[in-house]
C-alpha cells in the first residue's frame, strides 16, 4: 500500500490555489460573446476546438497531485453549474477563483476560516436573491436567438435553435447530433421521451442503431 503524502497550512493552500489558477485561466478565455476558442488535444483523432468552459475544465489534469486537487475543485463547480443551469460554467469558475483568492488573503491575514465560510454562504444567498429579483424571463423567439447565438458564438446556430424551440415548445425534447455534412438539418418527431431506456435488449428492433422502434403503438 502506497504511503499517503500530507501537506498542511500555507503549503497546502498555495498548492490548491495554484491548481485553481491554472484551470481558471484556461477556462476564462472562453468567457462572454467575445471569448476565445480553446484547442484540446486528444490521444486518438484530431484535436477538438471548443468554446465551452466546462468542456475545457473536464480535460485539465495536472501532474502535481495537490495542484490537481485544486483544479478539480473548480472543475466540480463548473460541472454542477452545467447540470443545474446548462450554461454559465465559465462565469462560475471565475467567481470561484475570485472567492478563493480573496478568502485566502483573509486567512493569511489571520482571519478565522470558518467565519469566512459562513460569510461567503450568507453573501451567496443575498446575491442569488438579488439576481432572482432582477432576472427577466426569455420568452420571444428573438430573445431565445440572442441567448443561443451568444452561447454558440454563431448567429446561424442561434437562429436555428430559436426556430426549433419555437416549434417544440419549452417542454419539448431537443437532441443535438454531429452532422456528417456541411449543412445544418432539423428533424421533428412527434412522441414522448422517458427518463430511461428499454428494460431488455430483446426490445431492440434496429440492431445497427441499437434502438427500439415501434410504429403506431397503442399508447
Amino acid at each position: 500500500m502506497a504511503a499517503k503524502q500530507l501537506i498542511f497550512n500555507e503549503e497546502a493552500r498555495r498548492k490548491l490555489k495554484s491548481g485553481m489558477d491554472i484551470l481558471a485561466n484556461a477556462v476564462g478565455t472562453t468567457l462572454g460573446p467575445k471569448g476565445r476558442n480553446v484547442a484540446l488535444d486528444k490521444k486518438f483523432g484530431a484535436p477538438t476546438i471548443t468554446h465551452d468552459g466546462v468542456t475545457v475544465a473536464k480535460e485539465i489534469s495536472l501532474e502535481d497531485p495537490y495542484e490537481n486537487m485544486g483544479a478539480q475543485l473548480l472543475s466540480q463547480a463548473a460541472s454542477k453549474t452545467n447540470d443545474i443551469a446548462g450554461d454559465g460554467t465559465t462565469t462560475s469558475t471565475i467567481l470561484a477563483q475570485a472567492i478563493a483568492t480573496e478568502g485566502l488573503k483573509m486567512v493569511a491575514a489571520g482571519a478565522n476560516p470558518m467565519l469566512i465560510k459562513h460569510g461567503i454562504e450568507r453573501a451567496t444567498a443575498a446575491v442569488v436573491e438579488s439576481i432572482r429579483k432582477q432576472s427577466q424571463k426569455i420568452e420571444s423567439k428573438e430573445e431565445i436567438a440572442q441567448v443561443a447565438s451568444n452561447s454558440a458564438a454563431d448567429s446561424e446556430i442561434g437562429d436555428l435553435i430559436a426556430e426549433v424551440m419555437d416549434k417544440v415548445g419549452k417542454d419539448g425534447v431537443i437532441t443535438v447530433e454531429e452532422s456528417k455534412s456541411l449543412q445544418f438539418e432539423t428533424e421533428y418527431v412527434d412522441g414522448m421521451q422517458f427518463d430511461r431506456g428499454y428494460i431488455s435488449a430483446y426490445f431492440i428492433t434496429a440492431s445497427e442503431s441499437m434502438e427500439a422502434v415501434i410504429n403506431e403503438p397503442y399508447i
